[in-house]
This record gives C-alpha cells, sequence and structure tokens, in this order.
C-alpha cells in the first residue's frame, strides 16, 4: 500500500524539528561529524525518516544556515529601526551583532566558522545571508555621505564586519581580558585608519 501525500504543513514542521536539531548538531560535531542518521537518532524517528522530508545533509545544512542569518537578520533589523543618525545605528548594529553571538553561539558557529558547502542553489539561504550584511551596508552609505567615513562604503563594512567578528571570535574563545561585557565589546571604537575620519 502506497504512502499516503505528505501535506505542507508536515513537511514545514519536520524541517523546522529538523532544523532546531541539526544546529546543535553542526555546532558540536562540524558539518563533516553530521550524518543524516545522527539526524534521525535525535529526532527519534527511523533513519529513513529524514529523507522523506529532505534531500540530504548538504540541504539540511542549507536549512540551518538559512534560519540561523534569518534569525541574526531579524536582530540587526531591529536595532538599526528608528536611529536616524548613521554613527548610533552601527553602534547600535554592532552591539546586536554581539549579543547574537553571544547568546546563540550555535547558530553563529555555524554561520561563519564551520566549512561551508556550496550555497548558490539554495536561494533562501542567500537571501538570509545577503539581508543579514544589508543594514550595516545601509548605514555605513548614510555615514559616508554625512562626512563620518570617507572611502568605499562597500569596503568599510566589510572591515567593520571583519572588526566586529574578530572581537566576538576572541571573546567566544575566551582570548580577551577578564571583565569585558558586552556593552564594553560594542563601544569599542568605530575608527578604521585610512578609511576613515573624524567629524569635525
Amino acid at each position: 500500500m502506497p504512502r499516503a501525500a505528505l501535506r505542507p504543513d508536515d513537511i514545514a514542521a519536520f524541517r523546522r524539528r529538523a532544523t532546531d536539531a541539526a544546529t546543535r548538531l553542526f555546532a558540536e560535531h562540524g558539518y563533516d561529524g553530521v550524518t543524516m542518521r545522527a539526524l534521525a537518532a535525535e529526532l527519534g524517528c527511523s533513519p529513513m525518516t529524514p529523507y522523506r522530508y529532505l534531500a540530504g545533509k548538504e540541504e539540511l545544512f542549507a536549512l540551518v544556515r538559512a534560519e540561523a542569518f534569518r534569525r541574526f537578520a531579524d536582530r540587526q533589523e531591529r536595532a538599526a529601526a528608528g536611529a536616524a543618525d548613521p554613527i548610533e545605528r552601527l553602534l547600535r548594529l554592532k552591539k546586536a551583532y554581539i549579543r547574537f553571538a553571544v547568546e546563540q553561539p550555535d547558530a553563529y558557529r555555524i554561520m561563519f566558522e564551520l566549512r561551508q558547502p556550496s550555497a548558490r542553489k539554495y536561494g533562501e539561504l542567500a537571501a538570509q545571508s545577503k539581508r543579514g550584511f544589508s543594514y550595516l551596508h545601509a548605514a555605513v552609505v548614510d555615514a559616508v555621505a554625512a562626512g563620518h567615513f570617507r572611502g568605499d562604503p562597500l569596503t568599510i563594512a566589510h572591515l567593520l564586519w571583519a572588526n566586529t567578528h574578530g572581537l566576538v571570535s576572541l571573546h567566544l574563545a575566551g582570548k580577551l581580558a577578564m571583565g569585558r561585557t558586552l556593552d564594553d565589546l560594542a563601544a569599542v571604537a568605530l575608527e578604521l585608519p585610512g578609511a576613515t575620519r573624524r567629524h569635525q
């Protein structure tokens, strides 16, 4: 007797459960250390069940990364809202970035630290990743237009992103001085020698 066709709601519900479970697995074991069989064991289902809902591990990892970037982008969107001054917006974005990394280290590690299979064929992953960066880029564009920064906005945005990522990585690895709080990290000056100038 053939299996009943899966309903869209059932597919979506299983994929959400799989995404939540796989986030923990990938963060703990890395991409190569996770199998679909391990996912099934985590979910308490048969080894073949995940294949009814997912094409395989690569698609699962793309789902996990897309969800992580979506949550990150939501934080960035909320941080940027209502801050007309671009420097204030940049500081809010930086604080939101650091808070996300500290509060959701599994998601953060999956987004930025694990080896990444090609994601070009996963539209939602590409869209959410681009969205996560867009708020910083827009704030830098406005900061350059207002005279706070000098240089190419995209290059400056990448440098600011790299600066914050470095602080976060050192913090999560316990390499920064003890006693550093979230506010301490977020208050690090937005200064890029050769690319910025103080607003007079």
